[in-house]
């Protein structure tokens, strides 16, 4: 099957150079007019760019094609780039894997399309044991530029084999980077830097995100922009308590502020964005600001990514705590599927609100204390 893969797209193909936007080099000015895009859309037109700008760039996956994606994110690439470089793969996820890490070791750049992360399991081989390890072993002579990217975490009614989060499973692994988008502007920038990039990286959407939309500049929409790997966003400054959090749960979190900061108590919101590497600088310099933190994700609790930046923090902080460390994260249990039970099991924002309190010793607000 990589033969196929090689045949169809050209061993031409690897000494193609990248095709930049004309004028990228020179300094840019961008309207300050803001526009509002989806996720979906985000998602698209990113990889329609890279598309367009690097020939060995491919996607394959199931439904990727002629049904333009499970969720729509391929939506009109078959059309505008034909079936060698948009490929309708069959319900076998550990053999397409394999085929586009093949492909990726020959230079190509695939990004492979899981109709949901729960099915990664199914190639997760592929991806830790292929992928991720072997510039390591290859003592650098090998480069896996492949990104796989799909839907990741709770949905709404699909049970507990279709709702898990693999931040902390992916993030685990050296070789590997892990990103998970929260807006159109990470969304597009994100992966664009994660199809760019030599190594594997894991790219963990949430299918509860698609359909919102989010203002964007200019500047994001610009064919160049790219956002850093390893960065994460202060999405709201505040003083009090620092708030931690990761593709849905920014939303939360930056609701919770909301509700907080008419208590008199200001939250600063951090979107992680990249999970591995972690942005341990920005979590740090924001606690030792604020001086108290929680952390919130919607995966399990134990060994999980609140548990990580908890003790980042104990290592590089724990002299500016005047709290102890508060973490929010989904119920230790499998997914149920009734939709009551299900609420129960994922973080809320008012389980966001409460914890906040408790960090910062309220248990009522500031105008009923005094």
């Amino acid at each position: 099957m990589l033969g196929v893969v090689r045949r169809k797209l050209g061993f031409g193909l690897l000494s193609a150079t990248r095709v930049l936007p004309a004028g990228s080099v020179l300094p840019k000015k961008y309207s300050t007019a803001a526009k509002e895009i989806t996720v979906r859309e985000a998602l698209n037109t990113a990889l329609d760019e890279e598309m367009s700008a690097d020939p060995k760039v491919f996607l394959m996956g199931e439904e990727v094609g002629e049904y333009q994606g499970a969720y729509k994110i391929s939506k009109g690439l078959l059309e505008k780039y034909g079936p060698d470089r948009v490929l309708d793969t069959p319900i076998t996820e550990a053999g397409f894997t394999g085929i586009g890490v093949g492909a990726a070791y020959y230079g190509l750049r695939p990004v492979v399309e899981f109709m949901t992360f729960n099915f990664s399991m199914q190639a997760i081989d592929h991806i830790i044991n292929s992928a991720a390890k072997s510039n390591y072993m290859s003592a650098g002579q090998i480069s896996v530029p492949i990104v796989f990217r799909g839907p990741n975490g709770a949905a709404a009614g699909v049970g507990a084999q279709h709702s898990q989060c693999y931040a902390a499973w992916y993030a685990h692994v050296p070789g590997l980077k892990v990103l998970s988008p929260y807006s159109s502007e990470d969304a597009r920038g994100l992966l664009k830097a994660a199809i760019r990039d030599p190594d594997p990286v894991v790219f963990l959407e949430n299918e509860l995100l698609y359909g919102e939309s989010f203002p964007v500049s200019a500047e994001v929409l610009d064919s160049s922009f790219c956002l850093p790997i390893g960065k994460a966003k202060i999405e709201r400054e505040g003083k009090h308590v620092t708030v931690t959090a990761f593709s849905k749960m920014v939303g939360y979190a930056l609701q919770a502020a909301e509700i907080l900061s008419k208590e008199g108590i200001s939250a600063e919101v951090i979107n992680l964005r990249s999970i591995r590497p972690l942005d341990r600088a920005t979590i740090n310099a924001s606690v030792r600001k604020t001086n108290r933190l929680v952390t919130v994700e919607e995966g399990f609790p134990q060994h999980g990514v609140g548990a990580e930046i908890c003790m980042s923090v104990m290592e590089e902080s724990f002299e500016y705590l005047d709290a102890p460390v508060e973490r929010i994260a989904g119920a230790d249990v499998p997914m149920p599927y009734a939709a009551n039970l299900e609420r129960m099991a994922v973080p809320q924002v008012d389980d966001i609100v409460r914890a906040a309190k408790r960090a910062c010793y309220r248990s009522v607000s500031m105008a009923a204390a005094a």
